[in-house]
């Protein structure tokens, strides 16, 4: 007798706690993890061909990967993991020669100078190398 009142009461419990009002219990601490080389675009802003490894490594600190087999390439990668929101890699490679930077490539580029982005808004804009622009009024049209 007291087996089936064991029994009856379990279901009894088990049936009443799938009806209960969810609980919400707390939820886990994720820590953000960033790893490699800190990479920012000012860093790559001053890099410049021909500079020594010894003015890269103060701009860019020493490299995360070395490659043992090739001594001219130098190496960062940089990983940002925000768990459930961002899982972010980004990498760029430093190529030398005669110890002295000859390029780099990977995710980052250099921003253009402000001489650069100058003649870049006038081509974008249609005017040519210090010509002016033609008015809106003067729809003339030289024949040569």
């Amino acid at each position: 007798m007291s087996v089936k009142i064991l029994t009856a009461a379990l279901v009894a419990l088990i049936l009443t706690g799938c009806s209960l009002p969810k609980i919400g219990l707390p939820k886990l601490y994720r820590i953000n993890v960033q790893q490699g080389n800190v990479i920012t675009q000012d860093m790559v802003d001053q890099l410049k061909p021909g500079m020594t490894r010894n003015q890269v490594a103060y701009i860019m600190g020493e490299p995360i990967l070395r490659n043992t087999f090739n001594e001219s390439r130098w190496d960062y990668v940089s990983t940002i993991v925000v768990p459930g929101y961002l899982d972010q890699e980004s990498r760029i490679s430093l190529f030398f020669e005669d110890d002295v930077l000859a390029y780099f490539t990977g995710d980052w580029v250099p921003s253009p100078s402000a001489d650069e982005a100058v003649d870049a808004a006038e081509e974008a804009a249609g005017t040519s190398d210090g010509g002016e622009t033609p008015s809106s009024g003067d729809n003339t049209t030289e024949a040569g």
